[in-house]
């Protein structure tokens, strides 16, 4: 049995914002009361969790990184809702009091409810998982069960004197059982749990599972609402197995997104209690009462035609978002950057951890995209150039050492000590100027074993004693910095071993003297290449991390990298030229033949050397190699494409990786133009955009 692959989660936000609206319009009351009680106190509380469900998948897919993002975007839109239904608030007279209470807690609405309840719940569930999802899932199992009690089973506690107390204090506190405490965690962390782990049943026992749980469920609703013991029916035994089928079902046959699925069903979900009362006004206003009200399933339908009418309104006037390869984009292969964060760790040995050099937009790749793949692949170190670029990395999310290699100037102290950087000392005097600033600076000493560049002297150990004793600075390292490593001539190699002969002299005169090192770090990319020997504690990986070698020179060992960056563009027209016609400024390219000539949307202000096109650069076009004619411009290019037929505009060019099984390398890009990748690379434009492959 073979799932159809569909956006089947996106496509069940919609069907679960319609159940929604069934809850609070009850389409059969007025037809069959029995099978309204199964549609909309049953069958329909299945929405509610599965979105639960769905904020604690996507959650867990990113190791729960994105949760403060999530948390004030929700946030955000609870706020808009609350401001949205303060009119009916005031209309309904709620107390000051009652209004604080619900928005804090039980939501400011009658469906407003479920704001705090995932607000609050997220955090418990965050908390919970730490533990291990086993215990996470057993904790919010218990948490559901007492939950149980004050919900569908309540009368059933009538019977015992202290469960009965137990729950009269709880609904001193909280109207319901179904909040942030007893219902949410458990749906939350079930969606966490099946990430990953949807393909564990077959189709059919998937599908089998969720009949049976639903038909247990249904049973369970019946019987308790014939027993009438039922203080709320939003809580089932049988839900949370129902729910972990069904969405398990869900995922089999899902395959990319809807976008426009996931917003209408939130919009749905926030508009459907004012179009109750949109309908029941414009009712009593036409004097159709007895057909829009009294009739409970036009009743329904006028207010699901409302409410959708009201969200695609509102999502037709939504920012259009611009795509990231509509011009031209940077396009990066997740899996090559953690199968180079691998052999890199091979490379140098367990005890020695990978730092991520991502300064300069992390060489063109994207700092913060790079930086959260990594971060979710266990490494906790990073490296930047400058005060911009940390901050930038904590902005988005990213946790650990984040070490600043270049100078800061020492009056941003205070900024460094906001934002949890470490800062590389560049002297004594720098460090005397940070340690003066008033508050505690983390900082690695950087030493000076031959480059010449940043650096206390690494046989400078007057002035290193100095820095240990400066209040104001923390060290919680040491490194230095081998200038040709990258060369395997008999001098240089002499002269790095030099450098590494210093490094470790200043080390053993800092144990000496009872100064504590901190992270000791020599390598850069370089090192994983040519001298892993001298590892220390972590691997400074840039240039390497990204799969390609700054130049063509050879190296100790091979790694097996794999690049992560492929630039693309596309093509904007198609012309003929006849022999003798000119193209591009200064007249540059003049066709010797019958020419077909493409505009490609990308130039020298999206970072490519602008005398590539004069020195045999070259593009891929469906797999075939086109050389680019004529003078590079700002935004565009010329290719000749006479070699491939049938070429469109909106078709996508390759100027850097892999395009079936063709392949333009950055270093033959940097070779042609007399440079190395690390500056081509490094060049590449902010306006470019990003995306995975």
């Amino acid at each position: 049995m073979t799932a159809r692959r569909r956006p089947a989660l996106d496509g069940f936000r919609l069907a679960a914002a319609v159940l929604v609206v069934m809850i609070h319009t009850s389409p059969l009351s007025g037809v069959a009361p029995p099978a309204d009680f199964w549609l909309t106190r049953v069958l329909a509380r299945v929405a509610v969790p599965f979105f639960l469900m769905m904020s604690g998948y996507f959650l867990a897919r990113s190791s729960w990184q994105y949760l403060g993002k999530f948390w004030k975007h929700t946030l955000c839109v609870y706020l808009l809702a609350v401001l949205l239904y303060l009119p009916l608030n005031l209309y309904a007279g709620i107390t000051p009091s009652a209004w604080l209470r619900g928005l804090v807690w039980e939501g400011t609405f009658y469906h407003l409810w479920y704001f705090p309840a995932l607000l609050w719940g997220v955090l418990i569930a965050r908390a919970l998982a730490r533990l291990g999802m086993r215990t996470a899932l057993a904790a919010a199992s218990a948490l559901y069960l007492t939950g149980l009690g004050g919900d569908s089973y309540f009368g059933l506690t009538d019977s015992f004197p202290a469960l009965h107390a137990f729950y009269g204090a709880v609904f001193s506190v909280t109207e319901y059982t179904r909040n942030a405490v007893f219902y949410a965690p458990l749906f939350l962390l079930l969606g966490a749990a099946l990430t990953g782990h949807a393909g564990r049943l077959s189709l059919r026992q998937t599908a089998g599972g969720l009949v049976l749980s639903l038909t247990a469920m249904s049973a369970e609703g019946l019987m308790l609402h014939g027993l009438d013991v039922q203080r709320h029916d939003s809580m089932y035994l049988f839900l949370p197995f129902c729910m972990a089928f069904l969405f398990r079902l869900l995922l089999a046959c899902n395959a990319g997104r809807w976008r426009a699925a996931r917003d209408l069903s939130l919009l749905i979900y926030l508009l459907h209690p004012g179009c109750i009362v949109a309908v029941r006004g414009l009712a009593k206003l036409a004097g159709t009462r007895a057909l829009l009200v009294d009739n409970s399933l036009l009743h329904f339908l006028a207010v699901l035609a409302c409410s959708f009418a009201a969200a695609l309104l509102l999502y037709r006037l939504r920012p259009l978002p611009q795509r990231q390869n509509a011009r031209a984009w940077r396009e990066l292969d997740a899996e090559a950057l953690r199968h180079n964060a691998r052999i890199l760790q091979q490379a140098v040995g367990p005890d020695c951890r990978i730092m991520a050099v991502v300064k300069a937009d992390a060489y063109g790749h994207g700092a913060r995209q790079i930086a959260r793949i990594l971060q979710r692949d266990g490494v906790r170190a990073f490296a930047v150039a400058c005060l911009a670029e940390g901050i930038a990395l904590r902005r988005a999310g990213i946790r650990g050492t984040i070490l600043i290699l270049g100078w800061t100037d020492p009056t941003l102290a205070p900024l460094l000590a906001r934002w949890r950087l470490t800062q590389a000392v560049a002297g004594v005097e720098h460090g005397r100027a940070l340690a003066a600033q008033g508050c505690c600076v983390r900082v690695h000493l950087a030493l000076d074993t031959g480059m010449h560049r940043l650096g206390i002297a690494a046989q400078d150990h007057e002035s290193l004693a100095e820095l240990y004793k400066m209040s104001g600075l923390k060290i919680e390292g040491v490194f230095s910095h081998l200038c040709v490593s990258d060369s395997l001539t008999e001098s240089d190699r002499a002269y790095t071993r030099r450098q590494a002969d210093d490094f470790a002299a200043a080390l053993e005169w800092m144990r000496q003297q009872g100064y504590k090192t901190g992270k000791r770090h020599l390598l850069a990319s370089y090192g994983a290449w040519n001298t892993p020997e001298y590892g220390y504690d972590f691997l400074r990986a840039g240039i390497a991390l990204y799969g390609v070698q700054s130049d063509a020179a050879p190296t100790r060992q091979k790694l097996p990298l794999r690049p992560v960056l492929s630039l693309r563009a596309r093509i904007a027209l198609v012309r003929t030229l006849a022999p003798g016609e000119d193209a591009g400024y200064g007249r540059a390219f003049t066709a010797k033949q019958r020419t077909r000539l493409a505009v490609v949307t990308i130039g020298y202000a999206d970072g490519l050397p602008r005398e590539l096109a004069v020195r045999g650069g070259r593009v891929l076009i469906r797999g075939v190699s086109c050389p680019m004619v004529g003078r590079m411009c700002m935004d565009q290019l010329l290719v000749d494409v006479s070699s491939v037929p049938d070429i469109v505009a909106g078709d996508v060019v390759t100027l850097l990786g892999r395009d079936g099984a063709a392949m333009i390398p950055a270093e033959e890009l940097a070779e042609r133009c007399g440079t190395i990748t690390n500056e081509l690379l490094s060049r590449l434009g902010g306006r470019l955009g990003i995306l995975f492959s």
